[in-house]
């Protein structure tokens, strides 16, 4: 069983689906330090001026885990983001067949990060059709930090293979534990894809809503070959 864990993100871009669906379980890594002004709370979509970071307000508190990180509603977020959404997508070619699932999730009023994030990444997942397993490391029983943490979850969910972001190289080189608990392990290579988008010259790593809507059924096929053989 192949299995990969990362921290639940807002909105992700098109590579973390892909790590996703060449998994068959994907562990929410949500007991990890959260980082402020990180994709864990904001990501990218594109409007005829470039790039608009979209941003959910938290109220801060350091340090603090991913899964105990609270979203500050005293600000319009969840109007505002839908309402960017909206805005600079009307015009792509599948916004209709979309739109509607995602005015339903930013009419969810959550208290806590990860119950906004983890749930519309789930609905992002199930419309791409991906049907990898789901669950959240903190409903696991593991400990350690970085390379210990990954083994553990890898061991308690029972993977024989871990399929690791490159960034996670440099540490998990340092001290490979799974090289030694006979786990194997291997990198994600991934190619951004281009496609049609609205709005001009192509922009990569966006969030994958940007795909999803200029792209509609075709998302998956497209975000599948970016993988490196």
């Amino acid at each position: 069983m192949k299995a990969a864990i990362m921290q639940p993100t807002y909105l992700p871009w098109m590579g973390y689906f892909d790590l996703m669906d060449q998994s068959d379980i994907f562990v929410f890594l949500d007991n990890v330090q959260f980082e402020k002004q990180s994709w864990q709370q904001r990501n990218e979509i594109k409007t005829p001026k470039g790039e608009l970071w979209l941003s959910i307000p938290i109220i801060r508190k350091y340090p603090q885990q991913i899964k105990e990180v609270r979203i500050n509603n005293f600000q319009p977020w969840q109007s505002n983001h839908l309402k960017s959404i909206q805005y600079n997508y009307s015009k792509a070619k599948y916004f209709n067949k979309y739109i509607k699932f995602f005015q339903d999730i930013y009419s969810e009023k959550t208290t806590k990060l990860i119950d906004f994030t983890i749930p519309i990444i789930i609905l992002i997942k199930n419309i791409l059709g991906i049907n990898t397993e789901i669950i959240k490391a903190s409903e696991l029983d593991v400990k350690g930090k970085k390379v210990e943490l990954l083994f553990d979850i890898c061991h308690k969910i029972g993977a024989n293979e871990y399929l690791s972001p490159v960034g996670s190289k440099e540490y998990i080189d340092e001290n490979n534990l799974f090289e030694k608990g006979n786990i194997k392990l291997e990198y994600h290579q991934y190619n951004h894809p281009v496609y049609t988008q609205l709005f001009g010259e192509f922009i990569s790593y966006l969030s994958v809503i940007d795909l999803l809507f200029n792209k509609g059924e075709n998302s998956l096929n497209i975000i599948r070959s970016g993988r490196k053989k």
